[in-house]
């Protein structure tokens, strides 16, 4: 199996970029969970919302290409971006990615 490099960006306030391990077929909502780093997944990570939702800033081409599914879900999501995917579905192939994840605290509680 390979070891990739997540490094993740927050745009809270007060939160320092984090580099993490991310196995191949491994998901950034996975990772995140794993390492207790806050990121909403109201539909559990089934693609079923938009809470998960993250920026990738790097790595596009090595993560699974974007579903009809969860281009729909992203419509959705508080500020979407041309670089939008969602946590759960942005699963690394083969190589390093960056993403930042939005400031969380407005959506806690929905």
């Amino acid at each position: 199996m390979s070891i990739f490099k997540l490094k993740i960006n927050f745009e809270e306030q007060g939160k320092e970029p984090i580099e993490l391990p991310i196995a191949g077929g491994e998901s950034v909502l996975d990772v995140c969970h794993d390492h207790g780093i806050e990121l909403q997944h109201n539909c559990g990570g089934v693609c079923g919302c938009s809470t998960c939702h993250v920026y990738v800033t790097k790595g596009m081409d090595n993560i699974q290409e974007i579903s009809d599914k969860e281009e729909d879900f992203i419509d959705r999501a508080v500020r979407p971006r041309i670089t939008s995917r969602l946590g759960c579905q942005c699963v690394v192939i083969s190589g390093d990615i960056e993403v930042t994840i939005p400031d969380q605290s407005e959506f806690l509680g929905h």
